[in-house]
């Protein structure tokens, strides 16, 4: 009869090692492997690179929209005027800060 305890105790302690090991693996995020075989789980963590980052994102179809450019390029040509009336808008070519202290 002990024999057949043991083993039953053996089974139990089995069955309680593998769910313990599947709860903690649900808990935190880590890939469950008892076999010890070669996954792909290392290589799934890397950070996408390449044509695979591209296709992560969603096509940005307003940089084919002629309408779209056009309207963002008046609304920059207007701010960048509205700094010029102002005075702090880009300096002429040659008489920016460089140019100031070259001068000195």
């Amino acid at each position: 009869m002990s024999a057949a305890a043991g083993g039953l105790r053996q089974l139990l302690t089995a069955a309680v090692t593998a769910g313990v090991a599947e709860a903690r693996a649900a808990v935190f995020g880590h890939a469950l492997n008892p076999t010890g075989k070669r996954a792909a789980t290392k290589l799934l963590r890397k950070k996408f690179i390449g044509e695979q980052l591209a296709q992560w994102y969603p096509y940005d179809i307003k940089r084919d929209d002629p309408i779209v450019m056009a309207r963002e390029e008046k609304e920059r040509l207007a701010k960048l005027e509205m700094l010029k009336r102002r005075g702090k808008g880009p300096p002429k070519k040659g008489q920016g800060r460089r140019a100031v202290k070259r001068n000195k």
